[in-house]
């Protein structure tokens, strides 16, 4: 028996590490959202790192659609109080991916 290489583990190591994860995108479902998805856009919550290049490679991969446009927009933090304690309401990031005019995504 030979032994398992450096290389051999460190990449069942990665491997595991994707399929454990949130999804890079969630659908966000707004009334607002529902309404530009009649208009050929659709809205996601996406992980902060996410640049849109990376949007647009990922919504290929888990829709099967290619995107013509990505606008993002960062939510920031808001600070909220209730009774006596104060907390912080945590901010994210939404992307719109704009799609050419025949193309659809099913957020079912």
């Amino acid at each position: 028996m030979a032994k398992k290489t450096l290389k051999e583990t460190k990449e069942k190591k990665a491997e595991t590490k994707e399929t454990k994860a949130i999804p890079a995108i969630r659908p966000h479902i707004t009334e607002k959202a529902t309404f530009l998805n009649e208009k050929g856009a659709y809205v996601f919550k996406v992980k902060d790192s996410f640049n849109k290049i990376m949007i647009k490679e990922a919504v290929k991969k888990q829709y099967n659609v290619t995107p013509e446009k990505v606008s993002i927009i960062n939510t920031p933090d808001k600070s909220i109080f209730l009774r006596r304690r104060s907390g912080i309401k945590y901010g994210y990031k939404k992307a719109i991916v704009y799609l050419k005019k025949g193309d659809k995504i099913n957020m079912a």
